[in-house]
């Protein structure tokens, strides 16, 4: 299986890449732009773990963007972001996330999340 963790934090995303099982191969952007040019050439992935705030193109952007996308929709999207806000969810959710993770978290509460996708794998 394949990750893409497109945050603009290096020190999140290697949290990130070291919490997800190790089935994964693991891709990283730093802003939502960098992870369409990633996805461009590696095709659609089967995870994709999105921050809301980055420069450039954000992550309700990314979203929006990837889900008007055609071939994308088996993608999974998971929101992982300090944003708590109940109007925020909804709109990641509405925008086409298929599940919602609050920063900070923990390695249990990320493969929950994970699996709750059908991703489940060993950690």
């Amino acid at each position: 299986m394949r990750a893409l963790i497109v945050d603009d934090s290096r020190a999140m995303r290697a949290i990130l890449r070291t919490s997800l099982p190790r089935t994964f191969e693991v891709h990283e952007a730093g802003h939502g732009a960098e992870a369409l040019e990633r996805l461009a050439t590696l095709g659609v992935v089967d995870l994709a773990l999105v921050d809301w705030n980055m420069p450039v193109m954000n992550g309700l952007e990314f979203v929006q963007v990837i889900r008007q996308r055609r071939g994308f929709d088996s993608m999974k999207i998971l929101m992982v972001t300090t944003e708590t806000e109940s109007e925020q969810i909804i709109a990641a959710v509405t925008a086409g996330a298929d599940e919602y993770l609050m920063k900070p978290f923990t390695r249990a509460a990320l493969a929950e999340k994970v699996a709750a996708l059908g991703l489940a794998g060993e950690t």
